[in-house]
């Protein structure tokens, strides 16, 4: 059973103006990772700690990250990195894209995350088939 990570309740409100306010790079994304389009369920704009991930998975802990060029100005690299290390502390695992690659390379990105899914994903249990 995973752990339930908590959230803070107030950025609830924020969350929900974000997925009304998604760049194209997330719109893009979100197009190929909603209704389960990866074999697994994907939710957008997600509060988790004192934080909003773009994209998440439950089942797996997986959060994606798309970048905008906001996350390449002064400063915010470093607040990325401590907001990563916070999740991933908590148990979530991260995969970071920018808004470019989503929006120019989306093939490439989808590969990635179907590698990271293939790597979180729990091994189906073997055949108990014959065993007395």
């Amino acid at each position: 059973m995973k752990k339930i990570i908590p959230y803070n309740p107030d950025l609830v409100p924020f969350a929900k103006k974000l997925r009304n306010n998604m760049t194209m790079g997330e719109i893009a994304l979100w197009r190929e990772l909603k209704n389960k389009k990866l074999g697994i369920r994907f939710s957008r704009q997600i509060p988790i700690d004192n934080y909003i991930v773009d994209f998440y998975c439950k089942e797996l802990q997986l959060a994606i990250e798309v970048d905008g060029s906001v996350h390449f100005l002064e400063g915010h690299p470093e607040k990325d990195t401590i907001r990563q290390n916070r999740l991933e502390y908590l148990g979530i695992y991260f995969i970071r894209f920018s808004d470019l690659d989503t929006k120019n390379n989306l093939n490439w990105v989808l590969e990635e995350i179907k590698k990271m899914i293939l790597f979180l994903k729990p091994a189906p249990n073997p055949s108990q088939e014959g065993k007395n």
